[in-house]
């Protein structure tokens, strides 16, 4: 008899290496939110549009700063996308996790890297 079950828990533990500047990246839990696959698929089919249209937005006049306003929002949302607790020491809410965004640049990029690969791994295992 099979040892695991068909329904996913809601939610998985993994480590991601947030970069810290002029140090070694520190490995911090992060507790995400399970989706299955049509759902992995349209959140990031709707991450995709938004970055499209955040894109279009940029004109001649577009500012370093207006760009990076627009990435770090697109950014804080990915995060509350994936993410419903962390090892920091500091509270899970909106303000830590722009806070997060803010001071520690590529950090929506090693979260997202780190659910997709907890999916990669769980495939690579059945």
């Amino acid at each position: 008899m099979a040892k695991i079950r068909i329904a996913q828990n809601p939610t998985f533990k993994a480590f991601v290496l947030i970069p810290i500047v002029g140090e070694e990246p520190e490995k911090i839990e992060f507790t995400f939110k399970y989706r299955d696959r049509p759902g992995l698929a349209a959140l990031f089919d709707d991450w995709s549009a938004k970055g499209k249209e955040m894109r279009a937005s940029f004109g001649d006049d577009t500012t370093l700063s207006d760009v990076v306003s627009a990435e770090t929002e697109l950014q804080v949302q990915q995060i509350k996308d994936l993410v419903v607790g962390w090892g920091f020491d500091d509270k899970f809410d909106d303000k830590s996790i722009q806070a997060l965004v803010k001071s520690c640049y590529g950090t929506a990029e090693a979260v997202v890297s780190a659910y997709q690969s907890a999916f990669s791994q769980a495939r690579l295992g059945n």
